[in-house]
């Protein structure tokens, strides 16, 4: 069967909820993009979620974690924030930096603690937006 124009094409990321002692989420914004986002992304072959997003966040941001101490929270489905017409299908994670602190790194240009209240003006990817943004 092919999916019709109006089937939305999925991307499947693993994606980290990072939260300092504030209670701010970590969001970072890929190089070339306008959106904040969760750290995280897309699995290599034969990976799972968790050692997705265990790469990912040593790539991205630096911080080393066991994919066996990531929590996990679900899976999430939200219009992708860089890629009309698709939609996001995300394995999260809560993930416990200790006192690692992040940097940008590879793709990152740019990684800010937000809350809904500093996230004003700032365009925040549907899936942070719409399910981890806190209060």
């Amino acid at each position: 069967m092919i999916p019709d124009a109006t089937t939305p094409r999925r991307i499947h990321v693993s994606a980290a909820v990072i939260t300092d002692a504030d209670g701010r989420l970590l969001l970072v914004r890929k190089a070339g993009t306008t959106a904040f986002m969760q750290p995280g992304g897309k699995p290599e072959p034969g990976e799972t979620p968790a050692e997705t997003l265990a790469r990912e966040l040593a790539e991205e941001v630096g911080i080393r974690v066991s994919p066996d101490a990531l929590e996990p929270l679900g899976r999430f489905t939200a219009s992708a924030a860089n890629e009309p017409g698709f939609v996001v299908v995300a394995d999260v994670f809560g993930v416990d930096i200790g006192d690692q602190r992040p940097v940008p790194d590879a793709e990152i240009a740019e990684l800010r603690w937000v809350t809904a209240a500093t996230a004003s003006g700032i365009e925040i990817a549907p899936l942070a937006r719409e399910f981890f943004l806190p209060a």
